[in-house]
């Protein structure tokens, strides 16, 4: 009984694991699936990130001094008798897995966006003049990630020059070649990802 209780701890550790960082997994894996529109889908769950952290560290703790408290001399002497083998679910290698495992979730927005491609393309400026930079405000953005996928999103736009997100402003600027594209165009791809273009302004 107690085995299958730790093992539900576990469980637990590992699912609230995944689901703190839901927010900064979902863009990477929209774009890799190229079903970006659903990136910001689980944005909503930023809010109650430190608590999902919080949580998941609380129960793999405690699954750990389960599993390396010292054992009551009844329980030892059971064991024996039984010849009760350790499954590896049960083990402390399954549980270091797990541990490794929920702490890769829980690190994934500082380092997801070195797991993006760089799609930047030259372009060729022939009059100054002709470039424009837009501020764009933007709804749904929680992490590096979000950065990541937006500028991603406008840079993939022809006639984009350089594109920079912020999430924590809630920003975007985008330099752009008006004889090869249009704020239009680059609010509509940005848009296609999930986040929205709340405002934007011309400078």
């Amino acid at each position: 009984m107690k085995k299958k209780s730790n093992n539900a701890l576990i469980g637990s550790g590992v699912l609230t694991a995944i689901a703190a960082s839901l927010c900064c997994i979902t863009p990477f894996l929209a774009l890799i699936a190229g079903t970006s529109g659903i990136a910001s889908t689980f944005s909503w769950i930023e809010p109650f990130r430190p608590y999902l952290i919080g949580f998941t560290i609380l129960v793999i703790g405690f699954a750990w001094y389960q599993k390396l408290k010292p054992k009551p001399a009844e329980e030892i002497q059971c064991d024996c008798e039984e010849g009760n083998k350790v499954s590896f679910w049960q083990s402390k290698k399954f549980l270091g897995i797990v541990t490794v495992f929920a702490a890769l979730m829980l690190a994934f927005p500082y380092y997801s966006d070195s797991l993006y491609s760089n799609n930047k393309k030259e372009v060729m400026i022939v009059n100054t003049r002709d470039i424009q930079t837009l501020q764009l405000d933007i709804e749904g953005m929680t992490c590096t990630s979000c950065n990541k996928h937006i500028t991603h999103a406008a840079e993939e736009v022809e006639g984009v020059i350089e594109a920079k997100a912020d999430y924590k402003a809630g920003k975007a600027e985008v330099k752009f070649d008006k004889t090869k594209t249009s704020r239009e165009a680059i609010v509509k791809s940005i848009n296609k990802t999930g986040y929205t273009v709340i405002e934007d302004k011309k400078y």
